[in-house]
């Protein structure tokens, strides 16, 4: 009797008014990631712990992802001690604070299927880093190829309403070329197992 409760509870979870829940891979979803100083920038990647879509006739109604904080890479750095150090600081508390928020998440609250494009949107969402929530808007596509969907997003977001003021002109003087710019740009890539 539980296995057949159990059962059903899932395929309700799954399959609510229609749409589909469909878990993404860990493995081939990237979030790629990009910040920039006054002169030059830093880029790399941060993994996703896990995370759906959710369907519906073949149009993206939804999602929400877990994203590990501990998995952020720079890719740009070739010299491994200077790499640690910048990976150092981005997990430490002027950044990320990663040891007391090891996640970061996205929940979709709105999708806008938009009419001039195929499998394009707007979406508005959640976005969670350091257990400070904010809403963001952004552009994103979804394909199917094959039996596989695949989301792709670009996002920007202003890093001081998460509390991540480390370096920021606006909240220090005398940084001049030191400065860190406050926006940050997300590449987001995600694909259906």
């Amino acid at each position: 009797m539980k296995k057949l409760l159990f059962s059903a509870l899932f395929f309700i979870s799954i399959v609510s008014f229609g749409q589909t829940a469909v878990g993404i891979n860990t493995k081939t979803s990237k979030l790629d990631w990009k910040g920039s100083k006054i002169i030059g920038s830093h880029n790399g990647n941060v993994n996703f712990s896990s995370g759906k879509l959710f369907i519906k006739n073949g149009v993206l109604t939804g999602g929400e992802f877990v994203i590990d904080m501990n998995s952020i890479t720079c890719t740009d750095i070739t010299d491994a001690g200077t790499n640690a150090k910048l990976i150092g600081h981005l997990k430490n508390d002027d950044f990320f604070a990663t040891d007391k928020h090891p996640t970061a998440s996205v929940k979709i609250t709105k999708v806008e299927k938009l009419k001039s494009k195929k499998g394009t949107y707007n979406i508005k969402a959640d976005l969670t880093i350091k257990g400070i929530t904010n809403s963001v808007s952004f552009p994103a596509t979804l394909t199917k190829s094959g039996n596989k969907y695949v989301a792709k997003a670009n996002m920007n977001i202003d890093r001081t309403k998460w509390d991540v003021k480390y370096g920021s002109a606006s909240f220090f003087e005398s940084l001049g070329d030191k400065a860190i710019k406050n926006e940050i740009e997300f590449g987001i890539s995600l694909e259906s197992l």
